[in-house]
C-alpha cells in the first residue's frame, strides 16, 4: 500500500484545523479516522506530517556470508542446493540458500551443450 502524498495530508490538517469532525473529514477524503489521529500525533510529536520510511524487516540469515556462496557456486555452477548449504556451514533451510541466491541475481539455466 502506497502512502498518502502530502497534498492530501495537508488538506486534511487544515480541514481538521478549521474545527471539522474526524468523521466528516474522513468521509470527505475517503481516509480512516484512525490515519487521522495518527497523523494529528505525528505532527504534534514530531512536528512533520511526511509519511514515514518504512522499515527494511528483519536482516537475512545469510547477509555475511554472500561472498563466500557466490564463490561456491563460481567453483562448482552444477552443485545442488543441499551442496552448497553443506559446504557453507551454515545452519539453513535450503529455501534460504535459494532465495539468496535469487536475490544476488545468480541464474539457473541450463547450458545450450545438452545430452
Amino acid at each position: 500500500m502506497r502512502a498518502y502524498s502530502l497534498d492530501l495530508r495537508e488538506r486534511v490538517l487544515l480541514d481538521r484545523d478549521a474545527g471539522i469532525s474526524k468523521v466528516d473529514v474522513a468521509r470527505k477524503y475517503r481516509v480512516s479516522t484512525r490515519w487521522i489521529f495518527k497523523l494529528e500525533k505525528q505532527r504534534e510529536t514530531t512536528g512533520d506530517i511526511a509519511s514515514r520510511r518504512s522499515h527494511a524487516g528483519p536482516k537475512r540469515k545469510l547477509a555475511e556470508h554472500t561472498e563466500r556462496l557466490l564463490q561456491l557456486v563460481e567453483e562448482q555452477p552444477d552443485a545442488t542446493l543441499r551442496e552448497l548449504r553443506d559446504r557453507l556451514g551454515v545452519p539453513v533451510s535450503l529455501a534460504t540458500i535459494w532465495n539468496t541466491l535469487k536475490a544476488l541475481g545468480v541464474t539457473f539455466k541450463k547450458g545450450a551443450t545438452r545430452c
